[in-house]
């Protein structure tokens, strides 16, 4: 690679600061660095994301080239041996002291925590055999119990070394990259081909185009956010795709939505503390704080109050968030229940009992952390 990985790295964390996160200083450098070909821009990013999920290991005064040594060499330790880390120390130094207060931290959590995630990509309904032939190195998943596997699902894990951007089929939009977890919230809405949906905070479409897919391209799909970058790259997306039957639109999350098609159903994937993503973007574990969960937690009650008014009777209102934390789950889910009698708790079609809420708990799908409930409108 020319330059050590080491070096690479203490230049990627040279660019962190306030405003500026791990995520956003490595597509900066990686996007202007004409050197690194795509096996040594995966070492980059894996490194950086090494040192934050290590940072309490490490010893402030070195250079930062010795503490991305040091982290990668903690990582392969604990590879071989994941029970050689005690829980008290993962429990003390692997995240912020204030997530205890909000969800179980138990040892398998915390250790999967300190892994290397997987990648997970998401192909078109019926397209899963051929994707996987041309990729090579692919799995399907394998589901917990307590979740009933969609007919449709059609996922695999990714366990090669190319770069899937830069694959035929990605360009093609025969798949996308998108979370285990993820995908499995677009089962959850189940929306059926004629219906119409709204994917209320849509952000870049990554739910939008699974949604379109489950819906075989018709119906009416609208996908909003509040911000027109994202929704811009939503429609680049969409377009490599092949998806056809949306319609976007700027929506703040305030008043009504901003069309007046009674919706078959609602998805509120609202914007949370992200802590089930915290495998993935470790350094998010440092810049989140429980102040943070407090203000989303308003956001998220706000959005789904406004969403709701969209939807017809009969029809069905989905939340889902990336996050694990008491607050933002099961609290702003009762706080809907309780202010919104028209609407009742309804099964989930992902989980085998039924059930209307379920946790998508990370070390059980080696994918993000996520929570998901539904009602349905009553009157």
């Amino acid at each position: 690679m020319g330059e050590t990985l080491e070096n690479h790295a203490a230049q990627v964390l040279g660019r962190v600061r306030p405003g500026i996160p791990a995520d956003a200083a490595l597509r900066d450098y990686l996007g202007s660095n004409r050197t690194l070909g795509a096996v040594g821009k995966r070492s980059v990013s894996r490194a950086v994301f090494t040192y934050f999920r290590w940072l309490n290991w490490l010893e402030r005064g070195e250079s930062s080239q010795k503490q991305v040594l040091a982290a990668l060499g903690i990582q392969a330790k604990f590879e071989r041996n994941p029970a050689g880390i005690k829980f008290e120390a993962l429990a003390s130094r692997a995240v912020p002291a204030w997530l205890a207060a909000e969800m179980e931290l138990s040892a398998a959590y915390l250790r999967h925590l300190q892994r290397e995630p997987s990648l997970w990509i998401r192909t078109k309904v019926g397209g899963t055999e051929a994707v996987a032939r041309a990729l090579g190195s692919c799995e399907q998943p394998a589901l917990p119990g307590y979740l009933s596997a969609p007919p449709d699902l059609a996922c695999l894990r990714y366990k090669g070394t190319a770069d899937l951007h830069k694959e035929p089929g990605f360009q093609s939009g025969a798949f996308e990259i998108q979370d285990l977890s993820s995908q499995l919230v677009g089962h959850a809405c189940a929306p059926a081909p004629g219906e119409t949906w709204w994917d209320a905070c849509a952000g870049e479409g990554g739910k939008t185009l699974h949604l379109s897919d489950l819906m075989r391209n018709k119906g009416m799909l609208w996908a909003t956010d509040r911000s027109v970058r994202r929704i811009s790259v939503l429609k680049r997306r969409a377009a490599r795709a092949g998806v056809f039957n949306y319609r976007t639109a700027v929506w703040t999350g305030t008043g009504s939505a901003p069309f007046k098609t009674p919706c078959d159903g609602v998805l509120v994937d609202a914007p949370c503390s992200g802590v089930g993503t915290w495998q993935r973007n470790p350094h998010a574990r440092w810049t989140t704080s429980i102040d943070d969960v407090r203000e989303l937690t308003a956001v998220q009650g706000a959005l789904l109050a406004n969403a709701a008014r969209s939807v017809k009777p009969g029809g069905r209102l989905v939340y889902s968030v990336c996050t694990t934390t008491r607050s933002e789950t099961d609290g702003v889910a009762d706080g809907f229940e309780a202010a919104h009698r028209d609407f009742e708790p309804c099964a989930l079609a992902i989980t085998a009992a039924g059930s209307p809420r379920v946790a998508l708990v990370s070390q059980d799908l080696d994918a993000n952390g996520m929570f998901v409930a539904a009602w349905k409108r009553i009157r």
